[in-house]
């Protein structure tokens, strides 16, 4: 398996910030190159998705549980929406909710992924999670 020489671009949109301190600590401990960028709910990751003085992520990952604009609403509103609906959004989350997983798949998330409860696992889930959007799956070209 190779990896590509560019970070992947990765937005996490979480609001726990144990979550969001697990996942970069796996990305950086199993090697993968990542430019993970967060922010805290839906309403905000709209915000930094339509500015176009940030960079557009490879990848969206998503959490279901969040303030303001959860993230089935967030992910509905990228799916209709013409510049943002080609980005890939996993789903990452707690939810082992079969309303949850069938909602999400129905707003065209690309894959749903439940977060291990298990410090370990966490681990585990995220760097296969890395290896997957850098070996194995071919991502979106990236606008020039």
């Amino acid at each position: 398996m190779t990896q590509t020489s560019l970070p992947v671009h990765i937005l996490l949109v979480e609001d726990s910030e144990a979550d969001i301190i697990l996942t970069r600590e796996a990305f950086q401990e199993a090697g993968i190159l990542t430019d993970l960028h967060v922010t805290r709910d839906g309403v905000e990751a709209l915000e930094r998705l339509r500015d176009p003085a940030q960079p557009r992520p490879d990848v969206i990952l998503l959490d279901i549980n969040m303030p303001r604009m959860n993230g089935l609403e967030l992910l509905r509103v990228l799916k209709q929406d013409p510049d943002l609906m080609t980005i890939p959004v996993i789903m990452l989350t707690t939810s082992h909710a079969e309303e949850d997983i069938l909602k999400s798949y129905q707003a065209f998330a690309a894959s749903y992924v439940v977060k291990p409860v298990e410090f370990g696992k966490f681990y585990e889930a995220i760097q296969a999670l890395g290896r997957y959007m850098l070996t194995i799956v071919r991502l979106p070209p990236r606008a020039s």
